[in-house]
């Protein structure tokens, strides 16, 4: 290990990505369990709220395009200080809507500028954290994700039961992205801090840092690269977007049944931010689990969880009981997604090629996003011709299928096998 692997500490990054990155979660965090209700509240009917709630996910599949050339064009500092900017503005339209369609352009924007933080943020991990730290860094990233999202709930709880508006949440977002630029704009140059990053030269001759370059890599030519890895893509990939289908399903129908079943605003945003907690308690235990005793252990576990629990959410709709179901099934679910927590990055980290990763990890990341945002987008429309139960139902039907694909297709393209112990 050299002396600046030795002397390098994770510390280091906590101003220039994992704060900025913990205001941004818990900005969206606060919002995401609430745009369905803000979007009933504007004269929505549940359809119409889902396919609003969905526009994020939407965005973000369609920001997965462009993402990359903007990193590599403007750096990964500058690249999350607009997109905060962008988000600013997407939120400042949701506050202003009159109505469901201008929310859910706002909504669109917000998932456009997530797409390009999230990826500037993993550059700037690549160009700045040294290789024996990255996967440490990578993972403290993700738990501190979930932080956000268990802790944007609670204070939406409290915002709402204040001012009686369930709007006034957007604040929230509004005030977190102000902090995130605010902090990475006053931020000395991360060349002082952390040294000056190993530069490449691209093929047309620009000179680029490694986080740069890999994000302009997963980027170009990425339908060119999904066709290139059909193969896999089409078979353990479809397992990846079904495992992308059922989280983003379950943050659209658990609101919209809050809703459906007459559960207060503020006491909606209180369940999910508890869900949330249970979501973010599991994180390092996954990969624990997946370190240990492979892949498998966590993928059907989860999947199979997250099927079940659609399943059992479709048939209590009409029950007399039905807000403890709720109450009992959003908590079985976040357990169900929060064993799963790493496995999308874990499987593209296995199957990427070692030599040039990042043009796989582009395709792959685009597939589990492709189903994200299918899934919502399948709900509102089942909802619209038959009901939200069914809409579960048949979400619970993809999660089982989704197992099966997995449990075939892991042994062969991922196995995954923990190491011996000595």
């Amino acid at each position: 290990m050299s002396n600046e692997e030795r002397s390098f500490s994770l510390r280091s990054v906590a101003l220039a990505a994992f704060l900025p990155t913990l205001l941004f979660s818990i900005g969206e965090g606060a919002i995401i369990p609430l745009i369905p209700i803000v979007a009933n509240n504007l004269g929505a009917s549940l359809a119409i709220a889902g396919l609003i709630a969905a526009m994020i996910m939407v965005g973000e599949l369609i920001g997965d395009i462009p993402s990359g050339w903007v990193v590599s064009r403007i750096g990964e500092r500058n690249a999350m200080i607009w997109a905060s900017l962008l988000a600013i503005i997407a939120v400042l339209i949701c506050i202003a809507a009159t109505s469901p369609l201008m929310l859910g352009v706002g909504i669109f924007l917000v998932g456009l500028a997530t797409a390009v933080f999230a990826l500037a943020r993993h550059a700037f991990m690549t160009t700045y954290v040294p290789l024996a730290y990255r996967a440490r860094a990578l993972s403290t990233l993700g738990g501190i994700f979930r932080a956000g999202w268990f802790i944007g709930p609670f204070i939406a709880t409290g915002l709402i039961r204040v001012t009686g508006n369930t709007q006034s949440v957007f604040w929230v977002f509004v005030v977190c992205c102000l902090g995130a630029a605010a902090m990475l704009l006053l931020l000395r140059d991360p060349s002082s801090t952390f040294g000056k990053p190993e530069m490449s030269v691209a093929a047309d001759g620009t000179v680029r840092s490694a986080g740069e370059e890999l994000a302009a890599k997963e980027s170009e030519g990425l339908f060119r690269t999904i066709w290139s890895y059909r193969a896999v893509l089409g078979k353990l990939g479809s397992g990846a977007g079904l495992i992308g289908a059922m989280r983003a399903s379950r943050t659209v129908i658990l609101p919209l049944w809050a809703v459906s079943i007459g559960i207060s605003e503020p006491d909606i945003a209180l369940i999910i931010g508890i869900a949330g907690g249970i979501d973010f308690a599991l994180f390092y235990a996954s990969g624990q689990i997946m370190d240990r005793f492979g892949r498998m252990w966590t993928a059907l576990p989860s999947m199979i969880g997250l099927g079940a629990g659609h399943l059992v959410l479709a048939a209590t709709h009409d029950l007399p009981s039905n807000v403890e179901w709720f109450i009992a099934v959003a908590m079985f679910l976040s357990l169900a997604n929060g064993i799963g927590s790493g496995l999308l990055m874990t499987l593209g980290a296995d199957l990427a090629p070692k030599k040039n990763p990042a043009p796989f990890l582009g395709a792959w990341r685009f597939t589990a996003d492709l189903g994200g945002a299918a899934a919502p987008l399948a709900v509102s429309g089942l909802t619209a011709l038959a009901s939200l139960s069914l809409a579960s139902g048949v979400m619970g039907v993809f999660g089982l299928l989704g197992a099966v694909i997995l449990g075939r297709y892991l042994p062969r393209y991922a196995p995954g096998r923990p190491r011996r112990r000595p």
